[in-house]
């Protein structure tokens, strides 16, 4: 008997450690429920929410396959060892499955697995499934993982002309086990669950995530370039959910992007390369993950920046959380946060950017307040943009480029359509009000909107500060916008 123990990995196709488990032999499919350990790590209700329908959507497909889905219930991670050893000797299991994860957390769990099996002469199988190399195999001339990603791109490509991950083979249905698959529970302790708007923006199942890639790869793909930077217009695949619950696959979404671009990935419809070259900063931040585990202890990826002095201002933090800041690109990006799960990703920058260098509050709150909020919400990606941001990080924004939200808001939010749909109270204001109320006189015909809580100018001139009077202050170079 083969078991699959599924994690970020929510779907049938191109699923490595699923393939592999059913061409061994008779196989068994497990979830752990790890309430505790979720809450630890900041997971949001609404993924949560989002991950328990995608298991049922599962569950339905493995039904198919006559693969049983089995629940099983592991608080914390440190209690996998046990609950899966119980489990694998109740179903004489020769061999568990398991598709790679990156944070320290999860790597030493999955170590720990794999001692406890392989003490009772069972085989743990780790396979490489949520990227398109593994950890350790992209690196620089002196063996050291990148820590600039255009330098890490460039090799990747060069990897990519050598040789295109393939798409692995869905299994086929096996002999029936005489093994009934477990009731998933509608919503779990701790976690409440969202709204039904909310649900509805994000449907379940692997056949909406490939729904998806093909409506972005016929459609949208040509315009990414030119139109993801808008937040009104629908510029962006909407794949990102899916992306961090593995209900569809990076190699899936590559395939689909050169199939719309003849094969190239550096050459052709810009759209597509641009959409490529997104799917490898995916990538990086994860081997970053791995090549500086520091960063997943909530550590600056630049040591140096440990001493920068942040602010303790719960004041001003709650009025960026609660979207009352007065700046209405700033409120309106979190608004969406917080109806919807997600917060498009030009935005991300320019909230982040606010928060940590006119705020100078301490980027890790923020990265915090975002997992509990993000439907994708992602270790790696949210670490990297909040570093990345905050000037902390690998290949992070020189700490004296520093967003405006007020000329971001007019560069590209123009007409103030996005400001409008998320703050409706301003949506008698003109297009050059909308963006900055306060200083067009505005806010003499908006009640129930706050004046801004932070001068733009001479906050920024505080970061400056800030930064230029760090110990050891390092310019930091490159950056993504």
């Amino acid at each position: 008997m083969q078991l699959i123990w599924l994690r970020s990995d929510l779907r049938q196709h191109d699923n490595t450690a699923l393939t592999a488990a059913a061409e061994r032999g008779p196989t068994v499919a497990v979830y752990l429920l790890s309430p505790e350990q979720w809450q630890e790590h900041d997971d949001a209700p609404c993924k949560i929410d989002f991950w328990l329908r995608n298991l049922r959507e599962l569950s339905k497909s493995l039904a198919a396959l006559n693969i049983p889905l089995l629940i099983r219930s592991a608080p914390r991670w440190d209690q996998a060892p046990a609950v899966l050893l119980e489990l694998c000797r109740q179903l004489k299991v020769e061999a568990v499955h398991a598709n790679e994860e990156y944070g320290i957390h999860e790597s030493r769990r999955d170590a720990a697995v794999a001692r406890a099996l392989q003490a009772e002469s069972i085989t743990f199988h780790s396979h490489l499934d949520q990227l398109l190399f593994q950890p350790g195999s992209v690196l620089t001339k002196t063996d050291t993982y990148f820590q600039v990603f255009s330098q890490f791109r460039k090799v990747c490509y060069e990897r990519l002309h050598r040789s295109m991950p393939a798409l692995i083979k869905a299994p086929s249905a096996q002999v029936p086990l005489n093994i009934d698959s477990d009731p998933l529970p509608e919503s779990i302790e701790g976690f409440p669950t969202p709204g039904q708007a909310l649900r509805n923006l994000w449907p379940a199942g692997e056949t909406e995530a490939q729904r998806r890639l093909d409506t972005f790869a016929d459609v949208q793909i040509d315009y990414y370039k030119s139109e993801r930077d808008f937040p009104a217009k629908p510029g962006t695949s909407q794949l990102s959910a899916y992306l961090a619950a593995g209900v569809i696959s990076p190699r899936q979404c590559l395939h689909a992007a050169l199939q719309t671009n003849q094969g190239e990935f550096e050459s052709g419809k810009v759209g597509a390369v641009t959409w490529i070259n997104e799917l490898l900063w995916r990538e990086f931040y994860k081997h970053i993950l791995v090549g500086y585990p520091r960063v997943s202890r909530h550590r600056a990826f630049r040591p140096e920046t440990e001493a920068l002095a942040w602010r303790d201002a719960p004041q001003e933090l709650a009025a960026w959380q609660q979207a009352r800041t007065g700046l209405p690109i700033i409120d309106a990006a979190m608004r969406q946060l917080l109806e919807t799960g997600w917060m498009h990703n030009r935005l991300r920058m320019v909230v982040a950017m606010f928060l940590t260098k006119n705020l100078l509050i301490d980027w890790r709150e923020g990265e915090r307040f975002f997992m509990r909020h993000l439907i994708d919400g992602d270790l790696a990606a949210n670490n990297g943009g909040w570093q990345w941001s905050a000037s902390t990080g690998t290949d992070a924004a020189p700490y004296f480029r520093i967003f405006n939200p007020v000329s971001q808001s007019e560069k590209f939010d123009s007409e103030g359509l996005f400001i409008k749909h998320w703050l409706p109270e301003l949506a008698g204001l003109n297009k050059k009000e909308v963006h900055n109320p306060a200083s067009a006189g505005g806010l003499f015909r908006v009640a129930d909107y706050p004046p801004p809580i932070v001068n733009l100018s001479t906050s920024r001139e505080r970061a400056l500060s800030a930064f230029k009077n760090l110990p050891s202050r390092q310019a930091a170079g490159g950056g993504h916008e």
